[in-house]
């Protein structure tokens, strides 16, 4: 194989560098499948990874991106055939595992999942992990009660961000018809208003963090984590539920027991991650059928050689939606 484009995080000594590089096929960690990237996204998490002490990276050099689609070019796993359209979201792709933002990318056959009829490789990515997430959350929440059928009060935070814009689709697109986004940014009405949100709470009116307060959510699909997962905690229903998934606003979680005990609120831990097989499947076919939200999304396309202003915009707050990356 000839030379070919990657995304190469370096590390040396307490400094951490990213840029374009050229590299050939040993560079890439070993795998049973070899695919032609035809895709990746940009992540908060992939933000994260070119940061010095950003937590992600497990070994330098290393490609970052966490997530990819594009066609398989070689494979000794007879589970798949050349020539055919995958995806891969989560396992240590792009963390311990040369990643997505590259040209080419060697991976275990067990991360792969064929990409849905209804979807193209750019679709795939358009959602990428944001929109596995998003999904994962939603049914998550579903699976705690949440139905387009009753009259529920639903928030989303950070909901002009990738995993929030996604999931506010999924939820408008399924018929909740009371789902209020959450937002910073006078710039942000606009996006979540085209998607469909049906009330703004802007977060400076969140209120103060208490340990019980007036119930006003019956579900929460937090993607921002912090204090502001915490002041919201108070304000869930009684046997109403919290999805959580990000960590944006912050890692600790400073709260009481109080909402879980006295109103037997749920907590539900969101990873995309490690998800199962079964459940992946599940969520790429919602994603692909009754849940498609790809042409009610704020994207943009870029080419590797131009992920740096977006990875500033990410580690600033001020990336709106999904950004898509297209390999040549």
């Amino acid at each position: 194989m000839d030379l070919f484009k990657a995304l190469v995080v370096r590390k040396e000594n307490d400094d951490v560098s990213y840029e374009v590089e050229s590299i050939k096929q040993e560079n890439l960690d070993e795998g049973s499948v070899l695919i032609k990237v035809h895709y990746s996204s940009l992540n908060y998490k992939d933000m994260l990874a070119t940061q010095a002490k950003g937590g992600v990276i497990r070994r330098y050099p290393m490609i970052p991106g966490i997530d990819l689609s594009g066609e398989v070019v070689k494979t000794t796993d007879e589970s798949f055939e050349v020539g055919q359209e995958v995806l891969i979201t989560g396992y240590d792709l792009g963390v311990n595992h040369t990643g997505g933002l590259a040209q080419y990318a060697q991976v275990p056959s067990e991360w792969i999942i064929p990409v849905p009829e209804n979807l193209s490789l750019k679709d795939a990515m358009t959602y990428g992990t944001a929109g596995f997430t998003a999904a994962q959350s939603v049914r998550a929440l579903e699976q705690h009660g949440m139905d387009p059928k009753l009259d529920q009060q639903i928030l989303v935070t950070g909901a002009s961000g990738g995993v929030g814009s996604i999931a506010l689709a999924i939820l408008v697109k399924a018929g909740y018809q009371n789902v209020t986004a959450m937002i910073r940014k006078d710039y942000q009405e606009k996006v979540v208003k085209d998607i469909g949100a049906h009330q703004i709470l802007w977060a400076e009116d969140i209120g103060e963090k208490k340990a019980l307060a007036s119930q006003k959510y019956d579900y929460v699909l937090d993607t921002v984590g912090g204090d502001v997962a915490a002041t919201l905690i108070p304000q869930i229903q009684e046997k109403g539920s919290m999805s959580l998934c990000g960590n944006a606003a912050g890692v600790k979680l400073e709260t009481t027991v109080l909402p879980l005990i006295l109103r037997g609120i749920n907590l539900l831990g969101i990873n995309s991650v490690n998800a199962s097989r079964e459940e992946r499947e599940t969520i790429w076919n919602n994603l692909a059928d009754s849940w498609n939200v790809v042409d009610n999304l704020n994207t943009k396309t870029i080419k590797l050689d131009d992920v740096s202003e977006t990875i500033t915009a990410l580690k600033e707050g001020s990336h709106v939606g999904r950004t898509i990356v297209e390999m040549d």
